[in-house]
């Protein structure tokens, strides 16, 4: 299996996560007492969840796509993880990794260049 195709499956399974992950905030959220707050970072988690299970699929197609996908797929799951994390359980424990995935991702959109 070359590096593109590979980048491109995780792509799928990522997609499919973000949309089993969208319909559990839109309906689990509705039925619990969670705060303002959580529901937002989830919010957050999710759009960002989509934006970058999409980047993937442009990632299959870059020169490099098990660089730019690596990078990706590690700053998705710091900066979703981490919000996932905390609006789920309410422990902002992981919230400090939430940064350096934010930096991954933006790395991982610059590796498509290269």
């Amino acid at each position: 299996m070359t590096a593109s195709s590979l980048v491109l499956r995780l792509a799928g399974v990522s997609g499919a996560l973000a949309v089993a992950a969208g319909a559990y905030g839109a309906h689990g959220f509705r039925q619990s007492d969670r705060d303002d707050y959580l529901r937002e970072l989830y919010d957050t988690a999710n759009k960002y969840h989509f934006y970058h299970s999409l980047a993937l699929v442009g990632a299959s197609r870059c020169r490099k796509p098990a660089l730019a996908g690596t990078i990706l797929v590690a700053g998705m799951g710091c900066f979703c993880g981490a919000l996932y994390h905390q609006a789920l359980t309410g422990d902002p424990g992981l919230s400090k990794v939430a940064p350096i995935g934010g930096t991954l991702l933006i790395a991982g959109w610059a590796a498509m260049v290269l």
